[in-house]
This record gives structure tokens, sequence and C-alpha cells, in this order.
């Protein structure tokens, strides 16, 4: 079950604006933009300071949030790797035991969300997050011993329990430091690594399989958890140390007391409120609210809109047409690499556009629901439904801004999104992609088809209420600026 949601179809666009525009000042004098700002993000009015923080910001936090990612989706993509990689002979797991580990994994991340959350705004996100890790990593080792199904289930409860705590954290995180012109591509660079992991984790069981299958007693998906576990190890402990907390309380050694004033400065300018006293009007304020309402609507659909990250029906569909062991795990990571492209794509281009709802539509699926296809079609639908890939991130950056004059609610909201999304999935693929239906998945790709309709539906509405809202504000700032105007007209007619 990885956040990124990988399983989906391609292709419609819509695009809708931000308010992001309302609260970022356009520069007075009108400067030629260089050629590599249509990637990067270019300020002509960004200082010479401010340039050398942001790079400080990306070689640190951006660094570690993707690598902390990459290895959070490296633990997770494992599960699939290795179940068609001997583990479901080797245990001899049912056809649907595959979905019970998906469900314990996918309880304790539910179950873990807002605590976390909560947890994250008392204490230091340098200290909960790489501890959460930390454990993660362990359990990873742990899964190598697993010599029943149930073994693995009541594991992969727990890792999901500690796992739970990265997705929406990391995304705090990057809306607390960056402006909403900067935001989209870190989190699409954040998110990306989610791809990495797919494709290195398909590397890395081929070569465990070919090259250690059978070593010291262990078969190749054992030492997959193996490697897994030293791969993450060293990542997690850097966490400590390269993570910079929050602006307002930031310790991090490769920040100045000065960039440290930046940071909040930056903040300030942009709206984005510090962290409070957390207290009861936290869910006052969040729930008679229109975003974690629709918000979480959207995400409840991104999350379900395919089968779950331990089911792949392009692996499985090669495991039932006789494909090699070494190939199954293989071929799928062109996915990946999809992915990859068109998160980092969409992400630039989510920026430079200064937009944030970028939808690919059912394609994809549509195909793969039809079923009886040329071949070739059918390979380019399971290839190019992660186009669909890059609604995610740019939907959590979508809320950091939309959130952003209140950092608890933006830290609950974007929790709340996350675990409702899950809270669905704990249940849900289970009756629209059971193992027992592969490689057709008949009932899944027929959902999936649909529920692109609504996800097009609810991506609409939230970009009307945001325009809304921003009328709103103008509006009523509008009529403070006349009532002050009036009030001095007033005091003046007296004299």
């Amino acid at each position: 079950m990885s956040d990124d949601k990988s399983r989906y179809g391609a292709v419609n666009t819509t695009l809708g604006p931000s308010d992001s525009e309302s609260i970022t000042s356009e520069p007075s004098v009108k400067h030629k933009a260089p050629w590599w700002s249509y990637i990067w993000d270019y300020d002509p009015n960004r200082t010479h300071v401010e340039r050398k923080f942001l790079q400080k910001l990306d070689l640190s936090l951006l660094t570690i949030l993707s690598l902390g990612y990459f290895i959070k989706n490296l633990d997770q993509t494992n599960i699939s790797n290795a179940y068609v990689s001997g583990m479901k002979e080797d245990l001899q797991m049912n056809a649907n035991e595959i979905n019970l580990i998906d469900i314990a994994w996918t309880t304790g991340y539910v179950v873990g969300q807002l605590p976390s959350q909560l947890i994250l705004t008392k204490v230091r996100p340098s200290i909960w997050i790489p501890s959460c890790e930390l454990v993660w990593t362990i359990l990873t080792f742990c899964l190598a011993a697993a010599s029943t199904s149930k073994h693995v289930i009541v594991i992969r409860f727990f890792v999901g329990l500690v796992e739970s705590i990265f997705y929406p954290a990391a995304h705090f995180l990057i809306g607390s430091w960056y402006k909403p012109n900067e935001l989209g591509k870190r989190a699409g660079l954040f998110h990306a690594s989610s791809a990495a992991a797919g494709m290195f984790s398909g590397y890395l069981q081929a070569a465990v399989y070919k090259g250690l299958n059978g070593t010291g007693g262990k078969a190749g998906w054992q030492w997959l958890f193996i490697m897994d576990g030293i791969i993450s190890a060293p990542i997690c402990l850097a966490g400590f140390f390269l993570i910079p907390d929050l602006p307002e309380n930031t310790r991090a050694f490769y920040l100045t007391k000065d960039d440290a004033g930046l940071a909040r400065e930056r903040m300030d300018d942009v709206g984005r409120a510090p962290r409070k006293k957390l207290g009861w009007s936290i869910l006052k304020r969040v729930f008679t609210r229109w975003h974690v309402w629709a918000l979480t609507i959207l995400y409840i659909i991104f999350i379900n809109i395919g089968p779950s990250s331990s089911i792949s029906p392009l692996a499985l569909w090669l495991k039932a047409n006789k494909w090699p062991i070494t190939k199954i795990n293989v071929i799928p990571t062109g996915q990946s690499a999809v992915q990859l492209v068109c998160t980092v794509g969409f992400a630039i281009l989510s920026d430079f556009l200064r937009n944030r709802p970028i939808f690919f539509g059912f394609l994809s699926n549509l195909f793969l629901a039809i079923w009886n296809v040329p071949k070739g079609l059918k390979w380019f639908s399971y290839f190019a439904a992660r186009i669909a890939v890059p609604y995610g991130p740019l939907s959590m950056s979508w809320a950091n801004e939309i959130c952003g004059n209140d950092a608890e609610e933006r830290a609950l909201v974007l929790g709340i999104m996350n675990a409702a999304g899950y809270a669905f999935h704990t249940w849900l693929p289970l009756l629209t992609y059971p193992a027992k239906q592969a490689p057709r998945f008949k009932r899944g790709f027929i959902f999936s088809t649909c529920a692109f309709v609504a996800q097009f539906g609810i991506t609409g509405l939230v970009w009307w209420l945001q325009r809304w809202e921003g009328r709103r504000k103008k509006e009523k700032g509008r009529e403070s600026e006349r009532e002050s105007l009036g009030g001095g007209g007033g005091e003046g007619d007296g004299h």
C-alpha cells in the first residue's frame, strides 16, 4: 500500500488556477526569464542570500525526505516482489492472504495517522520521524524470519503503524519551509522517490533471486527484506541530523540564525502561520471549514482509485502467462520509470503555470476493463496507468496552500486526508481487486474507470471553492479598507 497509489490510468487534462497568485507578489519590473526558469523556480527579486538558503534546504530537507520516502516505498513494494518470487509458495499462502496482509498494513496505517500528526505539533520532527523510520527498518529485518503468513500479517500491521507518520509529516514539513511557487516541484521530486523505489525493488529482487537464492539457507525473497533493511538503516540515522524541524524552532547545524530568520520572514510573506498552542479550538476550526471535507473526499477517491501496492496487475498478468521470475520483477519497473518522469515533469509544469489541480483520466483502465483488446494496447495501458500518479503530491501541495493560514489545521487536514483515504483502503481493494481474480480484475478495472469520473468532479469542486473563498477574502479586505478610510474621513470632517 503506497501513498503514491500508482495503479491507474491516463489521458484527459484539466487545469484550475491556484489562489497562490494572491499571496505571492509579482516583480514590479519585468525581467527576461532565463531558460532554466522553465525547469526550476525563478524569482528576479530573490536575493543571493535567499538563493543560497534554498540550495541548503534542497540539499538537506528535500534530500533526506526523498530518501526517507524511498526506503518507505522500498519496504512496501518488496511485499509485492516477494509474493511473486516464492513467498506465496514457501509460506503456503492462499489466494487472498496477500489481501489480508494489505488489510493489516492499512489498519496500522490508519490507526497511527492522526495521533502522529498531533505528536508532530509537540515533538520535534527531527526526533519523531527518524525514530519511526528506525522501528520500521527493524521490522523489515523481522519479515525475513517469518515462517507463516500469520507472522507476516502481524509484522505488517506494526510496519503500517510506524510508516503512517511519514507521508503527511513530510508534506507538512515541505509546506512549512517553501513558498507556494516552490511547493509543487519539491513535492513532486519528493514523491518521485517512490517511483525510484519501485524500480529499485524490482531490480534488487531480480538480482537477489539470481545471486542469493538459497544462500545461508534463506530464499531469495527473504534476502530481499534483509537487503532492504541494510539500505534503510543509514538513511533513518541521517534523518536525526538533516531534518531541520520548523522555521520557528530549527536547530539544524547547517542553518545560521540569519537563515532561520529568513525562513520565518518568507513564511510570513505568504501568510503561512507558525504553530500555536494546541487546544480544543482546533477541532472547531478544522471541522467548520470546507477544507477538510472537500480535500478528504478528493483524497479518498485518489487513494482508492486502484489496487493496493501489494497487488501488481502487470506482474500477476506476466506470472499468469508463465514469464520467468526475473522478468516478472524487472518488466514492471518500466511503470515506475513512467511514473518518475511524469511526476517530476508535471510538478515543474504545475509551478510554472501556477496551477495545482492536474488531472489525468481513465483510458488506461477503460482498455483494461474491456480486456479483449490488442496485446500492444494492453501493454500500453499497463504502463500508461502511471501517468496519473502526480495527482497525489500535487493535491497535498494544494492542501498546503489552501490551509496555509493555520498551521494546526494544515497538519490535521493533511493527516485526515491520508488517514481517511486509507481507512477506506483497509477494505475496499479486497472488494475491487481481490487476488483470486488475477490477472483479469474485471471488477477492479471497471471500478477504477468510474472512480476517475468522480475524481474529475471533486477536483472541479475544490477548484471552485478555493476561488470562492479567495473572492470572499478580497471582498472583506476591501470592506475593511473602506471602513478604515470612512472612519478617518469622518474624524477629519469633525475637526
